[in-house]
């Protein structure tokens, strides 16, 4: 019992941490860039010139804008930006991660590359989408169908729990607003679903 209980407690400090160390990555650089890199650094898109930090983020149809599958997740259009995500992106990942940590690694990897290259292959050409909302998206979209693929109690009971706590995001991946990168919230969604797919036991045990 008291072994189990150091496996749990153990577990949850390595979790702590991972999304600790991301979310103070996220804030460490948005900080650097409002505060500093965005007065002095100078970056081309590809389609230009950009201002700071974020002219690393993905650019639609620019070869160089590839580049930001890598980079858009850690960057951030503000503070305001970086706040709307952190709450989101800690909760839903957390919840990924629960049952392997392994599993938080892949979701957020399959999110970031689909989400990317959708988001490349169909965005608005020279706009420059940055955020970690596609990857966000992802684990939404895991947590959902991973109750559909898997058919236990425990995924369909998150998956549950997530469609009602979190239902409205499904909105966020239709083009409602146009300073909003709707694209990546799609197809980091879609990378989400994939990625439940691939990690149900049907298809490892397959």
């Amino acid at each position: 019992m008291k072994q189990n209980l150091q496996a749990i407690s153990g577990e949850l400090k390595t979790q702590v941490k991972i999304l600790a160390a991301l979310v103070a990555t996220f804030w460490i650089i948005v900080i650097l860039n409002e505060v500093l890199l965005e007065n002095i650094l100078v970056i081309s898109t590809g389609c230009g010139l950009r201002r700071g930090l974020n002219a690393l983020g993905l650019v639609p149809h620019s070869f160089i804008g590839l580049r930001g599958i890598l980079f858009a997740p850690f960057l951030h259009g503000g503070f305001y930006h970086v706040m709307a995500n952190t709450v989101p992106f800690i909760i839903l990942g957390w919840f990924v991660m629960l049952r392997n940590i392994k599993d938080f690694y892949f979701v957020s990897v399959m999110s970031a590359l689909v989400g990317g290259l959708g988001t490349w292959l169909v965005g608005r050409p020279c706009s420059v989408h940055v955020g970690a909302s596609g990857v966000i998206f992802g684990y939404f979209g895991y947590l959902l169908f991973r109750g559909y693929f898997e058919k236990s109690f425990v995924a369909i009971a998150i998956s549950i729990a997530i469609a009602i706590a979190y239902g409205g995001m499904i909105w966020g991946v239709l083009p409602t607003r146009s300073y909003i990168s709707w694209e990546m919230h799609l197809f980091g969604f879609i990378g989400g679903i994939i990625a439940a797919k691939l990690l149900s036991p049907s298809k490892t045990a397959q």
